[in-house]
């Protein structure tokens, strides 16, 4: 590796400044009582009858105070006489096995002590149904089996494309509920149908299937929650596009346009089902979604703790570091791909030795026309991006915006990215 260190340790590396972005705040200050307040109005217990076992299905997202919902949703059936129980909603995540869903329930807070309720995890699934081309449709056995469904979800626009419903309650239903073996038949004529094929699929499971209503959130760029409101069954295709569309009004971004080079500090399952949102960084698996940065450029320099190595997303930058490359457990992210039938976002980009020269390997190469006068942009990763740094030369287009705050001076960049993050 020494030529490649050669060919790229000359590259100059601009000097960066902090900058705080804005966006709309609004933020739920009681999440538990917002949940029972709007359980309380919407009447939909009134369909639980004494012992009825209700099953809740919770998926792999990253959605705010999650553990609170299913806990007060939990609460909310005892009180009206049923048992819940969770399920676990999540496709083939968690290695697609049920032990491993569970662990990924047990991650985000989910556990049987603090919802208080047991978990039912299992991979079995039953076929209830096909569209007219024919693709079968599947739903986990234990929800099935159960007098009630419930779905909780946070409602967003998702990764790879575009429609009314994206990714939400009826993708939960369709996808999540549907196990390994849904989620692949869901995905297995591509991304190109999905907008069809999610609330065609999920019709036909709502009618097999006793799902009674939907507890969906909407955040704000703070990722936190902004809306929360419960969804009948007989109302879910007439309300999420609309909470889909609000979803969207409130969403973060980048605030600028374009850049020659965009560096992500850490990529997981955590943060994004893609490891970094690609409705941030703009550099998306597949053709039928877009939006976000305009970057020439996308670095990585590490996996978060909590992906436990599925580097799922790495494809979709174009250089990362060794240490990343070394830590991808690949078993993980193939899973995902094969059953997503997408395979660019698990191809490996080109790897440096170290953080430092990984960003001049992006720098060298992004064709800007003058690499002293670069545009770069710093960011932890794509569920924060309240603080991010810009290059000197971008500072300009922050004067007179009240969107944006210059926090410090340009400095020269630093690299001990193991011993601390460049972003706090």
């Amino acid at each position: 590796m020494e030529t490649v260190n050669r060919l790229v340790r000359d590259t100059p590396i601009p000097r960066m400044a902090k900058v705080r972005q804005r966006f709309n705040d609004t933020e739920i200050p009681d999440v538990s009582e917002e949940v029972r307040e709007q359980i309380r109005e919407s009447g939909v217990l009134s369909s639980i009858s004494e012992r009825d076992q209700v099953a809740l299905a919770v998926g792999s997202r990253g959605v705010a105070d999650l553990p609170i919902l299913v806990r007060e949703v939990a609460r909310a059936v005892k009180s009206a006489g049923g048992v819940p129980f969770v399920v676990p909603a999540m496709g083939s995540h968690g290695g697609a096995t049920a032990e491993g869903q569970i662990k990924v329930l047990e991650q985000l807070g989910v556990t049987e002590e603090f919802v208080g309720s047991p978990i039912k995890s299992s991979m079995d699934v039953v076929e209830v149904g096909s569209l007219p081309n024919g693709l079968p449709i599947f739903t986990d056995k234990n929800a099935y089996q159960a007098d009630k469904v419930i779905v909780i979800n946070r409602i967003k626009p998702h990764t790879a494309f575009r429609g009314p419903i994206e990714s939400g309650l009826m993708k939960m239903i369709t996808i999540g509920l549907g196990k390994q073996r849904g989620a692949e038949a869901a995905h297995s004529y591509g991304f190109k149908y999905m907008a069809d094929h999610v609330p065609e699929m999920a019709k036909i499971v709502m009618d097999k299937t006793p799902v009674i209503f939907g507890l969906g959130t909407i955040e704000n760029a703070y990722d936190r929650p902004a809306k929360i409101i419960v969804v009948p069954a007989d109302k879910m295709f007439e309300v999420e596009p609309e909470l889909l569309l609000e979803a969207k009004r409130l969403m973060p971004r980048i605030l600028f346009d374009t850049a020659d080079v965009l560096v992500v500090d850490e990529l997981g399952k955590d943060i994004s089902g893609d490891g970094m949102d690609p409705n941030i960084t703009g550099n998306y698996a597949t053709p039928y979604a877009s939006g976000g940065l305009d970057a020439k450029r996308i670095v990585v320099l590490g996996l978060t703790e909590k992906t436990h190595g599925n580097a799922n997303g790495i494809g979709l930058a174009d250089i990362t570091t060794k240490r990343v490359f070394d830590s991808i457990d690949f078993a993980q992210g193939y899973a995902n791909a094969l059953t997503s039938t997408v395979v660019g976002t698990v191809k490996v980009p080109m790897f440096l030795q170290t953080e430092e020269l990984a960003v001049k390997a992006a720098i060298k190469t992004c064709n800007a026309l003058d690499l002293s006068e670069v545009r770069m942009i710093r960011i932890r990763n794509t569920l924060d991006i309240k603080d991010i740094w810009i290059s000197e030369s971008m500072l300009p287009e922050t004067e007179g915006r009240d969107d944006l705050e210059m926090l410090t001076r340009p400095d020269d960049p630093d690299f001990s990215w193991l011993e601390k993050s460049y972003i706090k």
